[in-house]
Order: C-alpha cells, then structure tokens, then sequence
C-alpha cells in the first residue's frame, strides 16, 4: 500500500447564505456546543469490513466470454442504492454483462449458462440482510447491461430505473408493488448505440426530471487490427460518438432535443456523467468525463440550451493537457466554501479540481499529494462522503486493471480539516487491501445508522459489499427532500447545514462517480455538534425554505413548501 500523504487544498471562507424573502424564519443563533480540548475526543477511525456473505449478497459479474478480449468486455457495469418501495430502506441494484452471438467475441463462451448472467435487485430487509427478487420485480432484461440511474420521472411518488447497455437503454416505470414495467417505446426514449453512464436533472425548471444519456463508441466487434501487446483495440481505434438530451414533457412521455440543446454537436467517449450547479447562478450544468478524448461541460444558458466551456475552465484536459481515460466524476464542496469542487477518477493520476468560480477550476492534485498516491493505479468507481461523520469530506477510490484483468488494492482518503487529508488505506480494513479489478461502485447507507457504506462491481468476479464499521464517529443527519413545485425527488436542490458554527453544502444529485448512482438523501457528518442550529434548502422552483434547531443522529425529510398541481 502507499505511504501517508499529507496535503493541502487551501482552505477560503464564504459568508454565510441570507434566507430570501420568500420563506421567512426566524434568525437563527448559531451556537456551538461546549468546546472540548481537541485531545478530549479519540481520533475516529475509518474501517470497512467485507459483508457480502452476512448481507446475502452473492452477484457476480460476467463480461460473456472465456477471458477479456475487446473494449465492451472490460467496460464493466455500476449499481445503484435506491428505496423502490418507499421502505425508508436503500435497496441494492446492479448491473451484468452477459454473453452476446458468438461473432462479437474473440474468445465465446464454448458452453453457454443454461440461466444467462443478469442484472439483480437486492431488496433490504432492514436487518442487515437483502433478498433477491429480481424475479418478480421485472428487472431483468435480456441486454448487456453497463450502467443505470434513477429517477422518479413521472412525479407519482414511487422512483423509476433507466438501465444502459449495448445495442440497448431501457426506462422502467415502478408500478409502486414491487414490479416494473418496460416503457420505454410508450415513453419516446430511442437509444441506440452503445448507451453508458447516464444522469437526470431539471435542465429547464419545469418540476419534471430531464435525461442525458452519454454514450460511448461506435463499437465494431468484427474489429481486430490492434498491437498485440495491447490485448485488443483500445477506445481510439472505434470512432467517438454523440450524446442524448431528452425534455420531460411531464405526461410521461420525453423529446429527444440533443440537437436543439445544442449537447448533439460534440462528438466523444463517454464514460461517466453527471449533473450540478457548478457556477451557483440556481441552474444545473452537465460534466462528461471522455475516455481518451477531451472532457465536455456543459454549461446551460437558462433558455433550453447549453454551451461547452471545458477547455476555458480547464475542466477538459489532464494535468499535462493530455486526454486522459477520465472514469467518474463527482462535484463536492471539499472546502465548506458553498461551491462545488470536481473530482473525476481516471486511468492516470485523478484530478481534483478546486472551483474558482469565474475564472474556472484549477488541477491541485499534483500539489497535495492524491497525484501521487493513485498514479500507480487505473481508477474508476468513486465516491466522496464523510465515512466517519467528523464533519470532513473523505474519498474512498477503487481501482483495477485498464485492459487486462489485473487486480488492484483501493485507496481511502480521510479529511484532518483545514484542507488537509491522509492517506489511511492500510487502516481502511483487510477489504481495502483485497485486490479485485473493480469497475462501477455505489455509496449509500443502507442500514440507517449513520455511516455510508458501498458496494462495488468487480470485473468478472464477485462483487464487495464494504460494511462502514468505522470506529469514534461523530453525530449526523441524513436529508430526503420531497419537492412539490420542483420535481419530487428534489434533483438539484442545494441544501446548506449549519451545526457548531461549521457550514456544509450539497446538491441532490442523481449519477455521480463510475456508471452508477448513490443514495438519494444527502449525508452530513457533524462531528460533536448535537443540534443543527439551521438547515436551509435552495430548491430549484426557486423557493428557499429554513428550518431551525433540528436533532441530529437521525433521517430527516424535508418537504417542499406548497402543493403539487397536477400537469
């Protein structure tokens, strides 16, 4: 494992945000609880332990063939946490590969599974324990499956599934009984292509999620010129492709506006997407990261249409302007300033990128020191949560081998404050060390009590279930937010936590990291504060809503003031 690496973001501070005229409160007192000399408190310690046995968890990934032998075997799949049926309990999807016509691999199968590898859904029990019930939920589509997000589209209070693949994108409608159903013809959702990581934001501010779907390359499996020390044809050797931006009409149907948007006029590689208000002028933006090729972001101009700006914001090449094979991207606020920083995984050295606002974002990895600790490694799933609750942002990284199947250890960032963070893999638990080449990874808190456990998708293996188990954690919140005007599950919506003087942003995101998509409540870790002296949430109807004097240790939803009207 490598050694412990202290580094420095910078630390700025930010005036606190003014409740708008529109939802009055009273002014709240942001008092601290009682100082305690920092050598009062024992150092929390992060650890996560391998529960996929105790979880009953037993998914494994298939790529369709004897070994790897072509870029659409080694993409890999992601996962999902999401509460399908409104249990208060994050349920566990994940995606499968399986074995497509002989033709389309150098190595087929010689004896097909007599039941074809597919995709699963996890339901949680609520007592550390998940069931199987792919069976009858209806999730199981006879595809090549990558990558898959959610949303609830059609704003009936249960959320639906979109599943990416090869040659197939599929939008399940959830029948609020357990079941799906395939909608995607009734819905005007028309893929084609290879479909990859996708994302849902409210591009317009209409109260009804929109979809882009990124995807990937023109995929030629009869293609076999390569290099033979490359294993097979690499990402550059396909030709680039277009993206997919869909309107919800709000009556559950979308038009394909790719063109209109303006997003259909650049040509890429996705590989991961995801959606936020990165510049806080109140509307979300879209950042593609591109495998071998320039990444895009897409700033949207507040009138249905979007304009690339990655390379005047330094978003769209590595560090030595390079194109890197840019995996999954993330915007955090890593320095409590109210703006969100992106952190984007890749196959070199990672990128973090500190927000400067107007002036775009500055590459500080190679300063702090996350450059040189992942540069040994090819990264892909990620996530960026307070695994310990102290009130600091950590980021936990799965690696694996890029072409071949080369397994990998992880790593595992904890926050010290003041900007400064540690590498602390060799203490993160024995499945941090366990090498797997891992691809898509998910992040949610699936038994409640406060710590945010994953689950990652290995490469033609079994999958982790990474159980938090971190020791001397501080008190927390968990955030549901349930929108009226804007639509119901909130996307992009900015919720702010004041607690013991220390302020915390997020967005309600849907897709962040590797082909996969989190838990849809926001987490805050809030170290030794008891009470949240003020919550406020900038929803995107344009409402801001205040709440005082919350109790921590706890799920709070948040409803968004007002009814809904029906379209």
């Amino acid at each position: 494992m490598s050694l412990r690496f202290l580094f420095l973001f910078g630390a700025v501070t930010m005036a606190a945000a003014q409740t708008a005229p529109t939802a009055p409160a009273a002014s709240a007192t942001q008092t601290a609880p009682a100082a305690q000399a920092p050598s009062a408190a024992p150092v929390p310690v992060i650890r996560f332990e391998d529960a996929s046995d105790k979880a009953g968890i037993n998914f494994v990934h298939s790529f369709g063939s004897r070994q790897l032998g072509s870029l659409l075997e080694g993409t890999g799949a992601g996962c999902i946490w999401f509460d399908y049926n409104n249990s208060g309990r994050e349920s566990l999807y994940v995606v499968n590969g399986r074995s497509l016509d002989d033709s389309m691999h150098p190595y087929p199968l010689k004896e097909k599974p007599a039941t074809p590898p597919h995709n699963h859904l996890y339901r949680n029990d609520g007592n550390g324990h998940f069931t199987d019930v792919t069976e009858q939920s209806g999730l199981d589509p006879d595809m090549y499956g990558m990558a898959v997000t959610a949303a609830d589209y059609d704003n009936d209070g249960f959320i639906d599934l979109l599943v990416t693949g090869y040659g197939k994108t599929i939008l399940y409608h959830n029948d609020g009984n357990g079941h799906f159903t395939d909608v995607t013809e009734k819905a005007g959702i028309k893929v084609d292509g290879w479909a990859i990581s996708s994302t849902w934001l409210d591009y317009d501010k209409d109260g009804c999620v929109d979809l882009f779907v990124g995807r990937y390359v023109k995929f030629d499996p009869k293609y076999r010129a390569f290099y033979a020390a490359d294993n097979y044809p690499g990402p550059l050797d396909y030709e680039g492709e277009t993206n997919k931006l869909y309107h919800n009409n709000c009556d559950g149907t979308f038009t394909d506006v790719s063109d209109k948007s303006g997003i259909g006029a650049f040509v890429g590689r996705t590989m991961g997407v995801t959606a936020a208000d990165f510049d806080n002028d109140g509307w979300d933006d879209i950042y593609v990261s591109n495998d071998r090729t320039e990444n895009f972001l897409f700033h949207n101009k507040h009138d249905g249409t979007f304009e690339e700006i990655g390379s005047d914001t330094g978003t769209a090449f590595g560090q030595n302007g390079e194109s890197t094979s840019s995996m999954g991207p993330v915007f955090a606020d890593f320095e409590g300033r109210g703006v969100l920083d992106l952190w984007v995984t890749d196959g070199h050295y990672n990128r973090l990128l500190h927000n400067m606002g107007k002036q775009g974002f500055e590459d500080i990895g190679a300063s702090n020191g996350v450059s040189q600790t992942n540069g040994q490694y090819v990264s892909w799933g990620t996530g960026v949560y307070d695994f310990d609750n102290d009130g600091l942002l950590d980021i936990l990284i799965f690696h694996g081998g890029l072409i071949h199947l080369i397994p990998q250890e992880h790593t595992l960032f904890r926050g010290l404050g003041e900007g400064k963070f540690a590498d602390v893999s060799e203490q993160g638990g024995a499945v941090l060390s366990t090498r797997t080449t891992a691809r898509g990874a998910c992040f949610g808190d699936y038994e409640n009590d406060g710590k945010v456990d994953a689950f990652v998708v290995n490469l033609g293996g079994r999958g982790t279930l990474l159980h938090n188990v971190s020791t001397n954690t501080g008190h927390w919140t968990e955030i549901k937010l349930v929108g009226t005007k804007s639509n119901r599950d909130g996307i992009g919506a900015r919720v702010e936590v004041f607690a013991a003087g220390k302020r915390q942003t997020a967005e309600r995101v849907a897709g962040s990291g590797y082909l996969s998509q989190n838990d849809e409540r926001l987490h805050f870790g809030l170290g030794a504060a008891t009470t949240i002296d003020k919550l406020i949430v900038h929803w995107p109807s344009g409402i801001e809503q205040t709440l005082e004097k919350l109790s921590v240790d706890k799920v709070l939803t948040v409803q968004e003031p007002g009814e809904r009207k029906l379209k």
